[in-house]
């Protein structure tokens, strides 16, 4: 299954807030000739259709394909602790996610597309790669080319209100940050149950 590329404000009616799918706002009706009716009836969804949602929402938000969700839910499987804490710091992890977190992306998407581009570095070498897991005390920079280093400066500009998390450290000045640690659940913006997500590949 390919990464969707499909209007962004579907999913978002669908699905609810998902600040790393859009920042654009919609109105809260679900998508669809029967999306009005559902609010009016307040149709009750069922467990297994809860499930789904919240594992779409995780997919969507940090734009990942049914595949690679899958792996990370297996790789939080295999390590020791809490399975759906370790799945969002392994999403949170990610290259793409931790510069849209910097503010350097007003999206996922747009984080994931400055990755792509090798406008980023990490330890002082340029990755490409969107997924690459960070680890700790791993330094993500900018590239030194003038056309990166104004790229970042206005998406920055654009990104106040966003907020850091306490995992990362960003020197503004240097346009550089250090991974601290890993994430805690408070700093996931995302509103998402992890239980029904981990329950709903429990079965695979």
């Amino acid at each position: 299954m390919s990464r969707y590329r499909g209007p962004k404000l579907r999913i978002k009616r669908r699905l609810g807030t998902l600040p790393g799918l859009t920042k654009k706002p919609s109105n809260s009706i679900r998508p669809g000739q029967h999306g009005r009716l559902n609010v009016d009836n307040n149709k009750k969804p069922t467990e297994y259709g809860l499930r789904l949602e919240e594992k779409q929402k995780l997919r969507f938000n940090y734009g990942l394909t049914e595949n690679q969700l899958y792996r990370y839910i297996k790789e939080a499987r295999r390590r020791q602790g809490v399975t759906g804490l370790i799945l969002l710091q392994l999403l949170e992890m990610r290259l793409d996610t931790i510069c849209y977190s910097l503010g350097f992306g007003s999206t996922v998407a747009q984080a994931r597309q400055l990755v792509n581009h090798g406008h980023i570095m990490v330890n002082n070498k340029v990755i490409s790669i969107p997924s690459f897991q960070c680890r700790l005390n791993d330094t993500i920079s900018i590239k030194c080319k003038s056309t990166s280093q104004n790229l970042i400066k206005s998406n920055l500009k654009n990104n106040k209100t966003l907020n850091l998390s306490g995992h990362l450290k960003f020197n503004q000045s240097k346009l550089e940050a250090t991974v601290l640690d890993y994430c805690d659940r408070n700093d996931v913006s995302l509103d998402i149950k992890e239980l029904l997500v981990i329950e709903y590949y429990s079965r695979r």
